[in-house]
């Protein structure tokens, strides 16, 4: 290769993407805005949960009970009924999302010594909700005075990288990969697509070009645009939603670059593979964004997944990165912790490079 006539084919790129300069600004915004709105949309934090009450007892442990669950913040009281059925009908009707029974003669049986049953009924339309429901119930029961559950182990929990379990905190790193994963390679693609639509990549065809130079240069402009969405997002994330790091900012943003080249690889592979703009917007929204989404551990715990899934997350570079972001951001991780998905992530860049190069036709079909 020529580094020379490579260099000149990128300036040629980079001057015809100045003179768009929409495309560039809503590539650029576009990331952001996807932070801010799914930063604030996305959250599995549950405050103020719609409780109904109902007290059998009307005791002083009885009110200390529904107090203790009220001044959590978890819960705020929506009803509190005389009759069971009333409470049922909430539930039904989506208006509670849990339902506190607490039986006649409940503080005279904490008071005697004897153990006092309380139900505890929860909404579990929305599963992951309900588990968090069930888990701060469960927890404020245990920790009332005279409670209902006398453990003869007394445990001490401490909750690693994220005390506070904030949702927040989880979902934006995990963000950083997916919007990495969306912009740059849907980008890459259009660009080449465009040129074969416009005809004007027969004047390349039929330059002195290998396909290896055409590819790197092509790589280098997009690679660029791709690594400023990287500061803009983890600018936004930091900066907008309060996120703490508790790692290296420097080690984040060297393994982002091997990201970002991995990310415009992909659309640079897909521009060889379809011809108009339209198959490259739809294949690489098939190949790249839906996948981040879904089979990334972005959302959903991959150990949960069926075997045949979980394989399929590890031929992900989404999933590569989002353990890089969140060990670098949440826990603090080193090169050391992290070097099995940098090597990957290296591994699949060079891999989807050659293929691009391979199936690349310097000829008009």
């Amino acid at each position: 290769m020529k580094p020379a006539r490579m260099f000149a084919f990128a300036r040629k790129e980079v001057l015809e993407i100045i003179r768009d300069p929409i495309t560039v600004w809503i590539a650029l915004f576009m990331p952001l805005m996807m932070l801010f709105l799914f930063g604030v949309a996305l959250s599995f934090d549950v405050k103020d949960a719609p409780l109904v009450i109902v007290d059998h007892d009307k005791s002083a442990a009885s009110r200390a009970l529904s107090a203790q669950f009220l001044n959590t913040g978890y819960f705020r009281l929506a009803d509190a009924p005389e009759d069971e059925r009333v409470a049922e009908h909430a539930l039904m009707q989506g208006k509670a999302r849990a339902v506190l029974v607490i039986p006649p003669n409940f503080g005279r049986r904490l008071t005697q010594g004897e153990t006092a049953p309380v139900q505890f009924l929860v909404d579990g339309t929305y599963a992951s909700t309900a588990a968090i429901v069930s888990a701060y119930g469960r927890a404020i029961m245990h920790a009332f005075p005279k409670g209902t559950l006398d453990l003869p182990i007394q445990p001490q929990v401490r909750v690693w990288y994220n005390p506070q379990l904030r949702s927040r905190d989880f979902i934006v790193p995990g963000l950083f990969a997916v919007i990495l994963m969306a912009f740059p390679p849907l980008l890459t693609a259009l660009a080449v697509t465009r040129e074969k639509e416009l005809g004007t990549i027969a004047q390349i065809y039929a330059s002195p070009l290998t396909k290896a130079e055409f590819v790197i240069a092509k790589l280098l402009p997009y690679a660029a645009i791709a690594f400023l969405q990287l500061l803009i997002v983890l600018a936004g994330g930091f900066l907008l939603f309060q996120v703490p790091m508790h790692g290296s900012l420097a080690l984040l943003i060297a393994l982002g670059l091997i990201y970002v080249l991995t990310t415009v690889s992909i659309g640079l592979l897909v521009s060889t593979l379809v011809r108009t703009q339209v198959a490259a917007m739809l294949v690489t929204l098939i190949l790249t964004l839906m996948p981040s989404f879904l089979f990334s551990g972005f959302i959903y715990p991959i150990f949960t997944m069926p075997t045949f899934f979980q394989g399929y997350s590890a031929r992900i570079p989404t999933m590569y990165f989002v353990n890089i972001s969140r060990g670098i951001v949440m826990r603090g991780a080193g090169l050391p912790e992290l070097w099995t998905n940098v090597a990957v992530l290296v591994v699949y860049t060079a891999v989807v490079l050659i293929l691009a190069t391979l199936l690349l036709k310097k000829r008009i079909a």
